[in-house]
């Protein structure tokens, strides 16, 4: 478990509210046995609808921050959506707001969800607009991010950004790095040991 402090990597503009765990990655992918190529279908539906999807745009092509609107990853509470947009290659995602779930998931993968007001978007998806290249940085101690020489302020859910900062943010890995702990446990249950109580 690595601990994120700070995130560096192009924008993404993804201006609009509303954005569902269902056009983040259709149902018809729900059916895969592991997440391995989801990123590769991330928002398919709606890029084959929008030939000018940022998803499909070569100008963002290795972008790593995605900035978009107001409840964003809403609708069911898949862990696929999640787990497409960081196989895209999606670091950190800066909403209006999220999806409590939604944003539970990514942060469990190591993915930051950060909030900013609507004038900081804006200015945001401008400036990635403006200049794709420019790499942007995104700092969950002084919880700002900076692009272009520009610095504005973002906000994070407080158990969130600790997970991150502080590395525990995969319970799967500090569950297998207790496993001898869990083992020795277990012998001390009497319906997992055999023992009777």
């Amino acid at each position: 478990m690595s601990p994120v402090s700070q995130i560096v990597a192009r924008g993404i503009p993804l201006p609009g509210d509303d954005i569902d765990t269902d056009r983040i990655i259709p149902a018809r992918f729900l059916r895969c046995v592991t997440f391995d190529g989801l990123g590769e279908h991330a928002f398919e539906d709606d890029r084959a609808q929008d030939a000018s999807h940022p998803f499909d745009d070569a100008k963002y092509a290795d972008g790593g921050l995605l900035v978009t609107g107001n409840n964003f990853g809403c609708g069911s509470s898949r862990e696929h959506a999640p787990q497409s947009l960081m196989r895209a290659g999606v670091r950190a995602i800066i909403a209006g707001s999220f999806a409590e779930i939604f944003a539970g998931n990514c942060t469990n993968l190591g993915v930051a969800c950060a909030t900013a007001t609507p004038e900081v978007r804006s200015e945001l998806i401008r400036l990635i607009q403006a200049d794709p290249t420019a790499e942007a940085t995104l700092d969950l101690e002084a919880l700002t991010v900076t692009i272009s020489g520009e610095t504005y302020p973002v906000a994070m859910a407080d158990g969130a950004r600790d997970a991150l900062l502080t590395g525990q943010y995969d319970f799967l890995a500090q569950l297998l790095e207790a496993a001898p702990e869990v083992a020795e446990a277990g012998q001390k249950v009497p319906y997992l040991s055999g023992f009777k109580a």
